[in-house]
């Protein structure tokens, strides 16, 4: 019983380091801080012809998303309130609402991340694949995995969107 257990605390220990580096990305991948720093001010706010969408809405929208699924996976209080699909996931504006919210999202995004990372570091091992008592299913290795997956697809939109517009130089 004790041998096995400790494989457990092993593989559980692995599997967080993994998902660690998965959420921070950059593995088969650009990561969010190569494809956001640099980013051009005048060019944040402009969707590329052919695109519906400029980088702001899209960092805006991992944002707003990526907080959602942390605010998910930490509702042990109930307090948890549902967005309403998608009009609270996405910006209005393809510009941003001053000239500090680029960096401020920027931040509010590496902070949330860093919140999310804490979860998965402090969830005993069965914790990570119990189902949440709130959910229809989830847990928090599935929460790290849409994240995870969330941000790499719309990663690569905002590397699209500055090679349209000129903006990318790797």
């Amino acid at each position: 019983m004790t041998k096995h257990a400790t494989t457990d605390a092993g593989l559980g220990e692995g599997l967080r380091k993994e998902l660690k580096a998965l959420l921070e990305g950059g593995q088969a991948h650009v990561t969010f801080d190569d494809a956001v720093g640099g980013f051009p001010e005048p060019l944040c706010g402009v969707a590329p012809q052919g695109l519906p969408y400029s980088a702001w809405q899209i960092l805006e929208h991992l944002r707003i998303a990526q907080r959602d699924i942390l605010d998910f996976s930490r509702n042990t209080d109930g307090s948890y309130k549902e967005l309403k699909w998608p009009e609270a996931y996405w910006p209005k504006s393809a510009k941003p609402t001053s000239e500090d919210a680029w960096g401020h999202t920027i931040a509010q995004i590496r902070a949330d991340r860093k919140s999310f990372e804490k979860l998965l570091a402090d969830a005993e091992d069965a914790e990570l694949v119990r189902p949440f008592a709130w959910g229809d299913g989830q847990s928090l290795l599935r929460e790290a995995l849409l994240l995870a997956d969330h941000a790499a697809y719309h990663v690569g939109e905002i590397i699209v969107i500055r090679r349209l517009l000129g903006a990318w130089k790797k």
